[in-house]
């Protein structure tokens, strides 16, 4: 199988330079870039399975790259930041990033977030075709395909992300059963949860600003206040 292509987008040469090396150590194959603009035209000439985005850069930030890329791409983002409040991750995490790692970060650390984003991407089948198939699962307006990997609601396509699949495929598969932030978290993310109420909200809330007519009232995608998130049977 081909490598994987991991983009690193830092204006800090010496990290990029680090950072690549590492991951050339893991097989991975990478690209780099030292602006949120420079990422975006590396990003339209080549093939990228993740990106590793730094946020504070000239030009163009990291957090507005990822708004930009998250218009017409669902490849996995990891946000790297020296930022380490809450509220900071909240913030790139509600840009479309997938996950965020607070700088310093261990080596360990980051190459298992990598391989963990890369697992869940390819295997749900986003950068691969899939074979055609009929595997659906239908509520109300919303129809999942689960072979090719493809969300609509009222007949048109919704662009999710890949964690964002893994967890409407996850709740619609048990119309009207309450799963915990933490449940959510350990299937999909395959980590242990651990204050994680955060990190599901967000992509709870991207979600439902992409399936929900009015996402302030929902008709799917219900939260089950003090317990968790459950799909609607409509």
């Amino acid at each position: 199988m081909k490598k994987q292509t991991i983009l690193v987008v830092d204006d800090d040469r010496e990290i990029v330079r680090a950072i690549s090396k590492l991951l050339e150590l893991e097989g991975y194959e990478t690209l780099k870039a030292y602006d949120g603009l420079e990422a975006l035209d590396v990003l339209m000439d080549h093939t990228v399975h993740l990106i590793l985005m730094d946020v504070m850069m000239p030009k163009l930030n990291g957090l507005s790259a990822v708004m930009k890329i998250r218009e017409t791409k669902n490849i996995p983002i990891i946000i790297l930041s020296a930022k380490t409040e809450e509220s900071d991750k909240i913030i790139g995490l509600s840009m479309g990033a997938d996950d965020y790692v607070s700088k310093p970060f261990s080596t360990e650390e980051l190459v298992a977030r990598v391989k963990a984003q890369l697992r869940r991407y390819m295997t749900l089948g986003s950068a691969y075709d899939s074979e055609p198939g009929s595997e659906e699962i239908h509520l109300g307006e919303l129809v999942l395909n689960k072979d090719q990997k493809q969300m609509h609601v009222n007949g048109e396509e919704v662009r999710l992300t890949a964690t964002e699949y893994k967890i409407v495929e996850l709740l619609m598969s048990y119309p009207g059963r309450v799963f915990s932030s933490e449940e959510i978290y350990s299937r999909v993310w395959n980590e242990d949860a651990y204050a994680v109420e955060n990190t599901v909200m967000v992509h709870i809330r991207r979600i439902r600003e992409k399936i929900e007519i009015d996402p302030k009232n929902p008709k799917y995608l219900k939260v089950v206040w003090g317990i968790g998130y459950k799909m609607e049977k409509v």
